[in-house]
This record gives structure tokens, sequence and C-alpha cells, in this order.
């Protein structure tokens, strides 16, 4: 079984892998092929996904029984005792916290609006 998916690539890429697998959802790419093809694929991949991410999931034969490639992601792939994980990058937590920050805080327009209505 093998899982690849796609993020911000061209539509060639797209069409080169509906060939082999199911496009399930947009940019995701499910299907069943032996390893020579799929490491044929992943190259493939790699050639045209340009400033797009890639990431695959196949079948494998350890304690997961899966093992992924990972291609312009910020996490990483990282072996723990024999397992395969994934790490963040340091900041990535914050990044997403300062984004919310841009709210301004206090009520909304609209709950002043219904606030003013009911005091009348």
């Amino acid at each position: 079984m093998v899982v690849i998916v796609l993020t911000a690539c061209p539509v060639g890429l797209r069409g080169d892998l509906t060939r082999w697998l199911l496009e399930i959802s947009a940019g995701v790419f499910v299907g069943h092929v032996s390893a020579r093809v799929r490491d044929r694929l992943w190259k493939r991949v790699i050639e045209l996904v340009r400033d797009g991410r890639a990431i695959m999931v196949y079948s494998a034969r350890n304690e997961q029984h899966l093992a992924f490639r990972i291609h312009h992601a910020d996490w990483v792939p990282v072996d723990c005792d024999g397992l395969e994980l994934i790490k963040r990058p340091k900041g990535f937590k914050a990044k997403k916290d300062s984004e919310s920050d841009s709210r301004h805080p206090g009520w909304s327009n609209a709950s002043k609006w219904r606030m003013a209505n009911k005091r009348r």
C-alpha cells in the first residue's frame, strides 16, 4: 500500500500519478504497487514537485509496518530506538500562536450591537 500526499504541486505531476494510483482527495494518492514502481514514482515526484511538498507513506517490514519519505517539508523523520517518528521544528507552535494573537481583544462589533439593543 502506498499513500502520496502532494501540496502546491504542478497539475502534470498529479496526472502522472493517476496512471498508477487513485486520487481519493485533492493531492492524496493511494494504491498498491511494487517496490520498483514505488521508487520510480518517488523519483518522478521529486523531479516534478518544484517548490511544493511531497510525503509518501508505504508498507514496510518493521515494527510500525510502514515507512515514509518526505521532500521539502518542515517536519523531519527521526529514528528513535528503531521507530521512525516525525519531529516538528522548534518554533512551529509559537508560529501558530502568534497568528491567533493578531485578533483584537474585546467584544466584536456584532456583539456590541446586540448588547446595545438589549439595553433599550
